[in-house]
C-alpha cells in the first residue's frame, strides 16, 4: 500500500538526515584537529520494484560518509622543529604501540621520554635510518619493513678530525730578509682532542717566504709534543701586486703518532687562490712596523659534541645538530601515496589504514613521484569550514522536519481510512 511505502520512505529520510547530522557534528568537533579531513554526506536513492506503471512504490534514501583525504588544509607555523606538514599529496607512515602500520596527515610529532617522535595519540613516526654517509641502511626500498621508528636518543655524540684549514693573513712586504713570524692554529684529532700547530713564516727573498709547520703540541703545555708532523717546509711566492703566486709543494701534510691514540690525520692548508687576495697576501704593514697580521682561521674539526637539536628538511631528512656546531643526517622520512587516498579507512587518532579501495602504498622521497614536500615547524590545519557545516546542518534539520511531517500526514490519512471502516 502506498501509505505504508510513504511512511517507510520518510523513515529512511529521518535515518539519513540523522546520520548527516552525526557527520556534521563530527566535522564541527574536529574543526581544530590537526590534519583532519572533512567528511560529507552522500545520498543515494532507494528504488523498489514496481508491479505496474500506474502504481508507484516509494523506496527512500540511504546515506554514506564520503571523506576527502586529498583536500589540502592550511599550513600554519608552530614553534616546534619536530612538527611537520605535508604540502601536497601523501601521508606520513606511523605505527601504533603494537607495531601495526597506519598513515596520517597529522604531523604533530613530539619527542617522548624514550626519544621517539610520536603523536599525542601514540603513533610513532617511521623513516629510513641513515648510515654515517647519509645513505639508507639496507637501501631505500618500497617496503614498510625497511622503516624504523625515529628515535633521537640513539644518536650519539660525535667528534670530527680536522681535514682542512683556511687561513687569511698578511705577510709584511716591508719585512727584512730573514725575519720570522709565528702563528698558532688549533686543530682536532679524530677523537676530538684539541691540538696546537705552530706555523713559522720566514722571509727568504723579495716576494718569497718559507712556511714551516712544527710538530703538534698540547694547548695546555706547548712543551709537550702530541704527534709527528710530516711535510714542508713550503715555499710561497707572491706577485708584484701582493697576491699569492704559488705555493710549492701543495700544502698537504700528515700528522702521525698522536699520543691521544687518535688515527693519523691528513690535513690540507688553504692559503687562498693564486692571483687573488682571498687568503695570504703580502702588503706593507699599516703602522710601518713590519708585523704579521692574522685576519681569520677556519678549520673543519670539532670536539666531541652532544645532541642539541633536531630539524627536518623539506626533502624529509632528519638532521641532528650537536653543541660543537657539527650536524649529521640520521633519518629520511618517506611519503606514502595511494592510487585512491579517499579509499583509506579511518581510525581513531586521525590515522588511516590501507584498503582494497585505496590500493597499494608507494613510498617516495618528499617532493618525488608526485609526493608532497615537507614543511617543518608547521602543522596542517583541519579542512572543516564551520560556516559551511552550519549551512548543511540547517538543510539537514529542515529535511528531517519535512520527513517527520510526511509520517504525521500518512498517519492522519491512515486514521481517516480506518474511520471509514467503522
Amino acid at each position: 500500500m502506498s501509505l505504508y511505502g510513504a511512511m517507510q520512505a520518510a523513515v529512511s529520510g529521518l535515518n539519513a538526515q540523522s546520520q548527516t547530522l552525526a557527520i556534521i557534528s563530527d566535522n564541527i568537533a574536529n574543526s581544530s584537529t590537526t590534519g583532519y579531513k572533512t567528511t560529507q554526506a552522500s545520498f543515494s536513492s532507494l528504488v523498489t520494484q514496481q508491479s505496474a506503471s500506474s502504481q508507484y512504490s516509494a523506496g527512500g534514501v540511504s546515506v554514506t560518509g564520503m571523506q576527502n583525504v586529498t583536500e589540502q588544509g592550511l599550513i600554519e607555523a608552530t614553534s616546534s622543529s619536530t612538527h611537520m606538514a605535508i604540502d601536497g599529496n601523501g601521508l606520513f607512515v606511523v605505527t601504533d604501540a603494537n607495531g601495526d602500520y597506519f598513515y596520517t596527515r597529522d604531523g604533530e610529532f613530539e619527542i617522548d621520554d624514550e626519544g621517539y617522535l610520536r603523536t599525542n595519540d601514540g603513533y610513532y613516526l617511521m623513516a629510513y635510518e641513515l648510515d654515517d654517509n647519509g645513505n639508507p641502511v639496507g637501501g631505500n626500498s618500497n617496503d614498510l619493513a625497511s622503516l624504523s621508528r625515529v628515535n633521537v636518543s640513539d644518536v650519539t655524540g660525535t667528534a670530527t678530525a680536522t681535514q682542512s684549514i683556511e687561513l687569511e693573513a698578511n705577510l709584511p712586504a716591508d719585512a727584512a730578509i730573514g725575519d720570522t713570524f709565528d702563528t698558532t692554529v688549533q686543530i682536532h684529532d679524530s677523537l676530538g682532542v684539541a691540538q696546537n700547530l705552530g706555523l713559522t713564516w720566514e722571509k727568504t727573498n723579495a716576494n718569497e717566504w718559507s712556511l714551516s709547520i712544527d710538530d703538534p703540541n698540547s694547548p695546555s703545555d706547548s712543551a709537550v709534543t702530541t704527534g709527528t708532523m710530516t711535510g714542508g717546509p713550503y715555499t710561497l711566492t707572491f706577485n708584484q701586486d701582493g697576491t699569492l703566486a704559488t705555493a710549492v709543494p701543495a700544502l698537504d701534510f700528515t700528522v702521525t703518532g698522536w699520543t691521544s691514540g687518535a688515527a693519523d690525520s691528513t690535513i690540507s692548508l688553504d692559503l687562498g687562490t693564486p692571483g687573488s687576495a682571498d687568503g695570504i697576501t703580502q702588503f706593507a704593514s699599516d703602522d710601518g712596523d713590519a708585523d704579521f697580521q692574522l685576519y681569520a682561521i677556519e678549520q673543519d674539526g670539532a670536539h666531541y659534541g652532544q645532541l642539541s637539536s633536531v630539524e627536518i628538511d623539506e626533502d624529509g631528512t632528519v638532521v641532528a645538530h650537536f653543541d660543537n656546531d657539527d650536524a649529521r643526517d640520521i633519518y629520511e622520512i618517506p611519503i606514502a601515496t595511494f592510487p585512491n587516498e579517499n579509499g583509506l579507512q579511518r581510525h581513531s587518532g586521525n590515522a588511516y589504514s590501507a584498503t582494497q579501495q585505496s590500493g597499494a602504498y608507494l613510498l617516495s622521497s618528499a617532493g618525488d613521484a608526485g609526493a608532497g614536500t615537507i614543511v617543518s615547524g608547521a602543522l596542517e590545519a583541519s579542512t572543516v569550514d564551520i560556516a559551511d557545516e552550519f549551512t548543511r546542518m540547517i538543510v539537514a534539520q529542515e529535511a528531517y522536519s519535512a520527513a517527520s511531517r510526511v509520517i504525521t500526514t500518512s498517519d492522519e490519512m491512515m486514521s481517516e481510512l480506518l474511520n471509514i471502516v467503522r
